[in-house]
């Protein structure tokens, strides 16, 4: 029985995590990785130094042949590079049976979708249509969500539309971050893939497809969300700290929050919104803006950076002398 052609494209250490499960079960797939497609190089670092992406890593590692087009698009035809046309040739040369997608990157034109006998499989990080898009997993958090997921989901034309395969789903716990959910969608997602290549053609044949009504998008992240609003309830802004790089200003200091642990219910305040309550050495308590039941909770801070300085954790902060019962975290110009 002859190995299934498999092509596979992504960039971040959320592919590579994919990518590493397919190679450890080639033999138990019947599969063999054709060719591997990742973002082309990028500068990275203090010295912008040109960067292999970690799918690209570990392919060279494994001896896999790497493409790394800039576009599959026609109108892409650049004097000195290679277009977009010949990009699809060279897909196509590869005879691939199937191509598994994972945070490639790349916008795949109908005409890439179809090269494939079996198509285009994305491996998506939420239980689809839920958070179609760029962040799915910091949008899970920060809505406070309480069960993510992988889907694998056959790709058509339209942003994360096409007819799920697979879906396997995920809680999300109180202390979980972005890179703590990161890392297990990613091995979920290993898993998942591995499940589809191993019955594809049955479960494409019972694809489900998406409900529009009960689709929404996760927006990309902008450095301007992760600004902290002290006027918030203690709850969003903790949601907020565990999803994104979140920040305030601390005696006209910018300073980064790196952590806090989960609100407890009894610790209500009547104080003002971002007033530094106390400084101890299991966590800050600092005052937020009310809940919708009216009711002020404390938020336990345990991570700060102060610009140009190394992370402190609470102890380090309260004997750090940087801030005192009292100070105040603001917004942006003090507001």
């Amino acid at each position: 029985m002859s190995k299934t052609r498999v092509i596979f494209a992504g960039t971040p250490e959320f592919a590579k995590v994919a990518l590493q499960t397919l190679i450890d079960k080639q033999d138990e797939l019947n599969i063999e990785i054709a060719a591997v497609y990742t973002q082309p190089d990028r500068k990275a670092g203090r010295g912008q130094k040109l960067t292999a992406s970690p799918v690209k890593e570990l392919a060279l590692a494994h001896g896999i042949a790497v493409e790394q087009p800039v576009s599959f698009s026609l109108k892409y035809a650049p004097d000195d590079g290679i277009s977009g046309q010949v990009s699809r040739e060279t897909l196509a040369n590869y005879r691939p049976d199937v191509m598994v997608v994972a945070a490639y990157g790349l916008i795949l034109p109908l005409g890439v979708l179809n090269t494939p006998t079996f198509g285009c499989l994305n491996i998506h990080a939420s239980l689809l249509p839920r958070w179609r898009g760029a962040a799915p997993i910091q949008r899970a958090i920060l809505a406070g969500d309480t069960t993510t997921g992988v889907t694998i989901m056959q790709m058509a034309q339209g942003l994360d539309t096409g007819d799920m395969l697979y879906k396997a789903e995920c809680p999300i716990e109180q202390t979980d971050t972005t890179q703590s959910l990161h890392d297990k969608l990613a091995a979920l997602g290993g898993a998942a893939i591995t499940a589809v290549l191993a019955d594809l053609v049955n479960y494409q044949k019972n694809a489900e497809a998406q409900d529009e009504n009960l689709a929404n998008y996760a927006e990309k992240i902008a450095a301007i969300d992760g600004q902290i609003n002290w006027q918030e309830n203690a709850f969003a802004i903790q949601r907020q700290i565990r999803a994104l790089n979140a920040y305030s200003f601390l005696n006209g200091e910018r300073v980064k929050v790196l952590s806090a642990m989960p609100i407890k219910i009894e610790q209500i305040t009547h104080e003002s919104a971002g007033k530094v309550v106390s400084v101890g050495k299991n966590a800050l308590l600092a005052a937020c803006g009310a809940d919708e039941q009216g009711v002020q909770h404390l938020i336990n801070i345990t991570g700060l950076q102060w610009a140009g300085g190394k992370p402190f954790n609470a102890e380090q902060i309260a004997n750090s002398n940087k801030v005192s019962d009292g100070d105040y975290f603001t917004n942006e110009g003090g507001a």
